[in-house]
């Protein structure tokens, strides 16, 4: 069992020295999944206040988070509450970790630099944490990977981004990547994969021993299964929009696995997420569950400050194991064999 992040303080990624957990922020801007509306900006600015109050300073976003016309939302948001977040030194300290998306018309190092050039305007900063592509093409354009990487390389040496990650890579492509970059000199610091009790299958887990082994920070995305271990939902009570199909689907399927978190739970005085969220950390990772709410905040930093028990691990991954269903893979994330 890994356990690379030691206890709950700061832990290095790179060159930048982060929280043991980061907040999502692909709900800010997205209606079609999360049910986004710019009234809820307010709300918005406070949970991004709470956490930053309370150490946590790595955020995570995208040039394609935002539904229509509200593309790049998420970063322009970020911005913005960082430019009105008081107190400057908490500021200088955020970690800004956004993803480029590899559109087929990014067929250039030069459009990189430009959607990175871009991303920092949304943002209003003068330099980005760390700039990660967000997907491989290895699945279904081969020849436009590399482009992809040099566009990296470019970022890095324009000191556009402090740092450099990549999302959704897959075990070999992963060793790929680090390689190339390691020959330009450039560190990879990062990789993000869909990383939860819902999600532990061989690539997962391989692609955390290749990050243990290579010093690449691994970011756990989605540690809740879009929602599902957080105990709210049942097969009756479902949430709103394209998720419920999902929930239908796998919720029957996940009584091993929600039983054994609230048995955990309520044995330490916690909830499902926080749980939830505690295995990830145990795992070696750094979560970055997503927020929209005060009550979120406050619910997923009670996550921090403790550890599950080498026995309490081992209950957790037999119940997923025995959990029949499995959350679905992101169709971005490259095969085993890439």
């Amino acid at each position: 069992m890994s356990s690379s992040n030691g206890n709950d303080g700061q832990v290095k990624m790179g060159p930048l020295t982060v929280s043991p957990m980061g907040f999502g922020t692909w709900a800010w801007g997205n209606q079609l999944l999360w049910g986004y509306k710019e009234s809820m900006d307010t709300d918005l600015q406070q949970t991004f206040n709470l956490a930053v109050e309370n150490g946590i300073n790595l955020f995570d976003t995208a040039d394609s988070y935002g539904t229509g016309r509200l593309n790049g939302q998420s970063e322009k948001l970020l911005g913005k509450f960082i430019r009105e977040f008081p107190g400057k030194r908490m500021q200088d300290d955020i970690v800004i970790a956004t993803k480029f998306a590899a559109y087929p018309w990014r067929l250039t190092p030069g459009q990189f630099v430009k959607a990175c050039r871009a991303s920092l305007e949304r943002l209003q900063l003068k330099q980005i944490g760390i700039g990660q592509l967000h997907w491989s093409t290895a699945n279904y354009a081969p020849p436009q990977e590399l482009a992809l990487w040099d566009g990296l390389v470019a970022m890095y040496e324009k000191g556009l981004v402090q740092a450099v990650g990549v999302s959704n890579y897959g075990p070999k492509q992963l060793v790929k990547i680090h390689d190339y970059l390691k020959a330009r000199g450039v560190p990879l610091c990062s990789a993000q994969v869909q990383f939860s009790l819902l999600s532990m299958g061989k690539d997962q887990i391989e692609i955390r021993n290749i990050c243990d082994s290579l010093g690449i920070r691994l970011i756990a995305y989605s540690p809740l299964g879009l929602g599902m271990l957080t105990g709210k939902y049942t097969s009756s009570r479902l949430p709103l929009g394209p998720r419920a199909l999902l929930f239908r689907q796998i919720l029957p399927g996940l009584e091993p696995l929600l039983s054994s978190l609230r048995e955990i739970a309520q044995k330490r005085n916690k909830t499902l997420p926080q749980v939830a969220i505690n295995w990830c950390i145990c795992n070696g990772t750094i979560p970055i569950p997503g927020i929209k709410t005060v009550k979120q905040v406050e619910e997923n930093l009670g996550a921090l400050g403790w550890r599950l028990s080498s026995d309490e691990l081992l209950q957790l991954e037999f119940a997923a194991r025995e959990s029949p269903q499995k959350m679905i893979q992101n169709i971005f994330q490259t095969r085993i064999r890439m």
